[in-house]
Formats: structure tokens, sequence, C-alpha cells
């Protein structure tokens, strides 16, 4: 009974290290950024790129071993989603994308949507085929991790390809692309597969084991549609401009194939909608979050259940 009782509670730890790696990683990655510039050593490029890229991501991995570890989601397994989670996401969904969205067009953004959040998820699943105990908070956490790790290797190969211009080398464009990605990752990849994390361990919580189910299927359409919209919110955001401030003249070029030359107003009115279609998509996927958070948190109260010792 003793041994059921401690393991029925995740690891207990004091402190707030997740904010002092937050922190002081933010005080580092400034760092390198001022001695880079003012140094003009591209030597230390290489570090700017993984601090930025990996900061926030790896400081919700140390929140997740602080509040959720316990003898079944072990430091050991949130470390193992957020590294092999990630990197068999990345390395999935470059060779999907290459096979089957040669061609640019609309569709291509739920392309993208579809096949990220899919190899996510079969990470996950690969990941979790074993586990001596499932529940939705488990597959949440765990979810969260591999997306996190996906966000943070991405995250890098952006930061690199911002790197290059046709003027050469632009550290401006590299820092503003790790400061934007990094503002943007907790409301990207991560809570899109904690999302789905959560809706496999509830099925897996009941059979034993994970099983492909209608509900999965549709909450991963609803994960992936939701993906699509944010990287596409550039180009509605455009269409949109265009739509309702677009003159004969611009719309005359692009009949032509000719790319027009936007107002001053027209930019302000992309910005702004760019970012309101980022905002909304966002606000959609946290309420949704919250939703499975909170229905994660009222099955742990029915039904508890020993946690095991490892």
């Amino acid at each position: 009974m003793a041994d059921q009782a401690i393991g029925a509670r995740p690891i207990e730890r004091r402190g707030r290290q997740w904010l002092r790696f937050l922190l002081v990683g933010l005080l580092l990655w400034v760092a390198s950024v001022v001695v880079t510039f003012a140094t003009d050593n591209v030597n230390l490029v290489p570090t700017i790129i993984l601090l930025g890229s990996f900061l926030v991501p790896v400081t919700f991995v140390v929140y997740a071993f602080e509040h959720y570890a316990d003898q079944v989601v072990t430091a050991q397994r949130i470390f193992t989603a957020f590294v092999y989670g990630g990197a068999l996401g990345v390395l999935g969904a470059s060779v999907l994308e290459a096979a089957f969205l040669r061609q640019p067009s609309g569709l291509a953004y739920v392309g993208v949507g579809l096949i990220e959040e899919a190899v996510k998820l079969a990470a996950l699943w690969l990941l979790a085929r074993r586990l001596p105990r499932y529940s939705m908070r488990d597959g949440m956490v765990l979810g969260a991790t591999v997306g996190f790790g996906f966000a943070a290797l991405e995250s890098s190969g952006y930061a690199f390809n911002a790197l290059f211009t046709m003027d050469g080398l632009s550290l401006q464009n590299l820092v503003e692309t790790e400061v934007l990605r990094g503002l943007l990752t907790p409301v990207g990849h991560g809570l899109w597969t904690a999302i789905l994390g959560g809706v496999l361990f509830r099925t897996a919580a009941r059979t034993g084991r994970p099983r492909l189910t209608g509900a999965l299927v549709g909450w991963y359409l609803v994960v992936a549609l939701l993906h699509a919209l944010w990287d596409a919110s550039r180009p509605i955001a455009v269409w949109l401009t265009l739509l309702f401030t677009g003159t004969q003249v611009q719309w005359e070029l692009i009949r032509m194939g000719r790319v027009p030359q936007p107002t001053q107003a027209q930019v302000h009115t992309f910005t702004s909608l760019t970012w309101g279609l980022l905002l909304l998509d966002a606000l959609l996927g946290v309420a949704v979050l919250r939703g499975r958070w909170r229905e994660a948190q009222a099955l742990e109260r029915v039904q508890p259940g020993p946690r095991p010792t490892p």
C-alpha cells in the first residue's frame, strides 16, 4: 500500500529549475549575439543557432521533468522523446515532403500539415509501444516533448537558412528569425502533438496499447488543419490584402504575371492580417489543449491508478 501511495504521485521536486534555465540560457544567447556582432567571429554562429533554437524547447523539457516525471514518464523517456522523436519527425517529414510536395500550391500547406503531424504522431507511437501504463496526461506530456524536439531541429534549419542572403551572411536575419520562432514555439509543434498524444494515450489507457481509432483520426485532421492555417497565414494575408485594398492596376499586373508594388498602407494591412491569423490559430490551439488537459485531469481523479515502480 505504501508503495502504491508513493507511486500514485509524480516525483516531487522543489524550485523552478526551468525558469533558471530559461533566464541563464537567454543571457548566454544574448551574450553570444553581442560578441559575434562585436568581433565578426563567424565561428560563434553555430552557438547562436543552437542556443536560440533549443532554448525554449529544452526549457519545456526541464519543466516537464520537474512537474510530470514519475516512474513511467521518467527523465530518460522525456529525453528520448525529445531527441529521438524530434529527429524521427524531421527526417520523416523531409522524405515525405520531398516525395509528395514537389510543386508549390495552396494545397501544399495542407499537405505539410498532414505529413508533419503524421510523422510526429508516428514517432510518439513508436516510443510509447511498451509503456507499463498509459494515461491521457502522460500522452500529452510526451506528445508535447516530441513536438518541441521537432520544433528545435526545424528552427535550427530555418535559422541557418536565414543566415544566407544575396548580399552575403546576415547575422541580423539570423537573430530576427530566432527571436520570432522562439516567441512562437510554445503555440506550434509542441501544442499540436500534445493534443494528439492525449487522444492516443486515452485509448491506450482503456485497451492496454495504442490503437488507431476514429477519434484519433478526427483530431489528427483538426490538428493538421491548424498547422496548415499557421503555415498559410502569410499567403492568406496577401490574398485578403489584395481583395480588400487592391487597385485595378495591381490586379492587371497580377493577370500579366507580374508582382505589383504594394503601398505602405497595404504593407500595414498585410502585417496586421498575418498576425491576426496567427493569433486566431494560436487561440484555437490553446483552447483545444486546455479542454484536453482538463479532461486528462478529470480522468486522473476518477481513475488515478497506481504508478508502477521502475
